[in-house]
């Protein structure tokens, strides 16, 4: 246990939003010995989803998907915002900032919207995301919090295999 570890007190939303910076922190720390030639290196040759053939490209992925989500509810409750494109980055610093901001944007959401109702149990008031899926959202927030950890996890065993298609 972390000693004078600091929580969130604004309830359910103080603890999605400990969890998901606690879930960026594991991420930045996993990457943080990862140096440049390394981070372009494709990985998975077998493959077909471009977004995991090389830590450069899960990283970029892990990054416009991290803005998708506040932009899927901010879009459901009105706003005329724009989806964010992918940026390839070139170092694992370049990502730790990038992670970095992309979490803020998300807390952001909140802030604008402090009331915001985290559960809907109706179907036909939850948010069709781009990628065909209806959340309400708690469910998208914790589907953005596992998503770092399925990808963390992913690039951890790329460290330890260190041949291309080594899975």
């Amino acid at each position: 246990m972390q000693p004078n570890k600091n929580f969130r007190n604004n309830g359910a939303i103080g603890a999605l939003f400990d969890e998901y910076e606690k879930s960026i922190k594991e991420l930045i720390k996993t990457i943080s010995d990862i140096p440049p030639h390394k981070l372009v290196e494709i990985r998975d040759i077998n493959t077909n989803d471009e977004d995991c053939k090389s830590i450069q490209n899960i990283l970029t992925h892990v990054v416009q998907s991290g803005y998708t989500y506040a932009i899927e509810v901010r879009r459901w409750l009105g706003e005329k915002i724009d989806y964010k494109n992918k940026k390839k980055l070139l170092t694992a610093n370049e990502y730790k900032w990038a992670l970095q901001e992309m979490f803020a944007f998300n807390e952001k959401l909140f802030i604008d919207y402090p009331n915001l109702k985290l559960c809907e149990n109706n179907p036909d008031k939850k948010i069709k995301v781009r990628w065909g899926q209806c959340y309400d959202v708690e469910q998208l927030f914790e589907h953005a919090i596992v998503h770092i950890l399925r990808h963390r996890r992913q690039i951890e065993k790329f460290k330890i295999n260190h041949s291309p298609n080594n899975q």
